[in-house]
């Protein structure tokens, strides 16, 4: 992921916004998104992805779709994934980029809200590149919290606490993570210690929001790509539209703090925000590495197409 958001700052992608198709009397949506990477390991790639909130509740992940991979060279179609799985672990990776370039070196202590798909992803990828040692998670159902633990923690090397509340689970941490599908926020500015940095990724349209205006404002906006956040993100367009952020709040996209254009943390003190919504590239990335570690070890069911 680091590679892809890379590239993306450097100019080596072509990606347009995403497409939505939002029918008002429909259970979820539908969300276009296809990439191309140039390059030797580059290639054309679309994911097409349902998002059902409800879904969560009846056992299923509330992504639903498909990732294609094409050849640059002939158009020629390589590979169908399963986009759930790929938006699983791509999702959590690009947080554990942004959380390994913005959080504290010595940010130990990570809190989450939710419990679902990604919460888990976030507790094995965020402990890839800090040293956390205890992780507190809410959710409005707590047994859905409690069934995350009895999953998860013989998988981590910390102790995983469920707690009652959003504020008891971001109190004093130094790495947020926000993973609901929430529509109005779900932490508040007072609950957010200095230092922290917080992963807001559930939410994913302009209309819905994980975060308050007064920590938006509060802290350095970082985003995965500024085209995606001015149009989609509700956690900045709302906060904008009471005139708390603008624009020019949004630092930079991790893909330029990578490349080293833009600056990440600049004091232990100041509060990080990484904004992420999901780009195609990651995808395409995801798919092109999976393809050629098929090809390799002779995995998945390959077909005369």
């Amino acid at each position: 992921m680091s590679d892809a958001l890379a590239s993306l700052a450097r100019g080596e992608v072509y990606q347009p916004l995403r497409t939505i198709v939002r029918p008002p009397d429909a259970r979820g949506l539908l969300a276009l998104m296809p990439a191309y990477r140039g390059g030797e390991s580059g290639a054309f790639g679309l994911k097409a992805i349902c998002v059902f909130p409800g879904n969560p509740a009846i056992g299923k992940d509330a992504h639903q779709g498909m990732v294609i991979l094409f050849s640059q060279e002939t158009g020629e179609p390589l590979a169908l994934m399963n986009a759930s799985q790929v938006t699983a672990i791509r999702t959590a990776a690009v947080s554990a980029v942004a959380t390994r370039l913005l959080a504290r070196p010595d940010a130990v202590e990570l809190g989450i809200i939710g419990a679902g798909v990604q919460a888990r992803t976030h507790l094995i990828a965020l402990a890839c590149v800090r040293s956390i040692k205890r992780a507190r998670v809410a959710c409005r159902n707590q047994e859905h919290a409690l069934q995350l633990v009895r999953e998860m923690q013989d998988k981590v090397s910390f102790p995983i606490a469920v707690v009652s509340s959003n504020e008891a689970a971001v109190r004093d941490a130094n790495i947020v993570v926000t993973a609901t599908s929430a529509h109005e926020p779900v932490i508040r500015r007072e609950w957010i210690g200095d230092g922290a940095h917080i992963n807001a990724i559930g939410t994913h349209s302009p209309q819905s929001r994980e975060i308050d205006t007064e920590t938006m404002a509060a802290a350095r906006l970082f985003v995965d790509r500024r085209e995606s956040a001015l149009n989609e993100a509700g956690d900045y367009l709302l906060a904008a539209q009471e005139g708390a952020v603008t624009a020019e709040s949004i630092v930079a996209e991790v893909g330029e703090v990578l490349i080293k254009s833009k600056q990440g943390r600049r004091s232990p003190a100041e509060i990080t925000l990484f904004k992420s919504l999901g780009l195609a590239i990651e995808d395409v990335v995801s798919a092109e590495y999976l393809y050629r570690k098929a090809k390799t070890e002779h995995a998945g069911t390959w077909v005369d197409f």
